[in-house]
């Protein structure tokens, strides 16, 4: 079924909108996305995710680092271990293929340590930053590349709720983090709508940024939301806003990653 940009960008932002620019295929791909929590058992065709990993390595890296790396979960109970971590979601245990993405900066350590050079800069929580947002660019690209190969794809940011048990079932070495899991698979289910974002008013700043401008913003975004909620027949209650303030109302509110810093410590990093 073929999607033309005017459909895409409404279902994008809940609102009729087009852009005057040029149109490329994979611009179909990224305003397609949605979070897919259903697959079948179906393997990958051979070679798949050695091509969506060589999709995630041509992301950008700082100073060509490359401090992230990737685990490939395909054994049914090891999928189950995760699932169990990450607050039972089936999806886990349903795709053919979880990837976990992890901040290493275990690698650097080594070759430092291999070649009798002192390793300190690690210490430092610029290079957690630095090893996060490698995983992250690198997930995404891996997502785009999977998509656009007709597979599903979810983020599980779950796997931050336990960190170390996921590291001990990982086996990972100290100085390693599991930023968050990837399923990916064949959808088992008919595409889900895509779900609306935020108004570009709200996150879009010309030369400087202006807080002013939010408060119209939400209000718009609340009301398209809830329409989007009847639309999918969905029995949400509440808006967009108060959803998102009961998130990070409480400490116990981030399920279990209040307690990251104490988690890092023990997983190897410093943070100085």
């Amino acid at each position: 079924m073929t999607i033309n940009r005017i459909e895409l960008l409404r279902s994008r932002y809940g609102q009729s909108l087009d852009f005057d620019s040029e149109w490329h295929e994979c611009l179909t791909t990224l305003l397609s996305h949605r979070s897919i929590r259903a697959y079948r058992p179906d393997p990958l065709p051979s070679g798949t995710l050695e091509l969506i990993i060589a999709s995630a390595q041509s992301a950008a890296t700082s100073s060509n680092l490359q401090t992230w790396s990737v685990v490939a979960i395909e054994d049914v109970q090891r999928k189950a271990q995760l699932a169990a971590l990450a607050g039972n979601q089936k999806h886990i245990q349903q795709c053919p293929l979880f990837l976990v993405w992890l901040a290493d900066l275990a690698r650097l350590a080594h070759i430092a340590e291999s070649r009798g050079m002192s390793s300190a800069g690690l210490d430092y929580l610029e290079m957690f930053v630095t090893a996060t947002i490698d995983a992250a660019l690198a997930a995404q690209n891996a997502t785009i590349a999977a998509e656009s190969l007709g597979l599903g794809t979810v983020y599980i940011g779950a796997m931050r709720n336990h960190p170390e048990k996921v590291a001990a079932i990982l086996k990972l070495p100290p100085r390693v983090f599991a930023v968050f899991g990837l399923c990916v698979g064949y959808p088992d289910s008919p595409p889900t709508a895509i779900k609306p974002r935020l108004p570009q008013s709200a996150i879009l700043h010309r030369e400087r940024y202006d807080l002013t401008v939010q408060d119209a913003a939400i209000a718009q975004y609340n009301e398209i939301m809830q329409n989007f909620y009847r639309e999918q027949q969905m029995n949400v209650a509440g808006d967009w806003a108060e959803h998102s303030v009961k998130r990070i109302a409480t400490p116990q509110s981030l399920s279990g990653r209040d307690r990251l810093r104490e988690a890092l410590k023990n997983l190897g990093f410093e943070l100085r």
